[in-house]
């Protein structure tokens, strides 16, 4: 059985680590990336099968980079990420699947993933 891969885009360390860890737990392969361009360069030379994506990032917000993945492939699942829950009414996350507020507690985000890549 192949492993699912998820690309986890966020500029935060802490987040990168304490979301792979939660991820590898559960059995998936996790690919990083920091920034929008480097998640878009990842994203073309090894597709993953769900995306879990931070919004508030330097240079290009997770909004635009949700909008170049969908228009390179428009059914893969794409999790907005953000601390911030005033980014639902933002129309641009509508093309998202879900949008998870962040949180330490990651229940809702881990089943968010299952549901999409059952």
């Amino acid at each position: 059985m192949n492993k699912k891969r998820i690309l986890l885009v966020d500029d935060e360390e802490s987040i990168q680590l304490l979301y792979r860890e939660e991820f590898e737990d559960e059995g998936y392969v996790v690919d990083s990336a920091y920034n929008g361009v480097e998640a878009l360069a990842k994203f073309r030379e090894n597709p993953p099968d769900l995306v879990v994506l931070d919004i508030n990032m330097p240079e290009m917000n997770g909004i635009e980079v949700l909008r170049q993945m969908k228009e390179l492939q428009a059914n893969l699942p794409i999790i907005l990420s953000s601390a911030y829950q005033e980014y639902k009414q933002d129309f641009g996350s509508w093309a998202s699947e879900a949008y998870v507020v962040k949180s330490a507690n990651m229940d809702e985000l881990k089943a968010t993933i299952r549901k999409y890549l059952a």
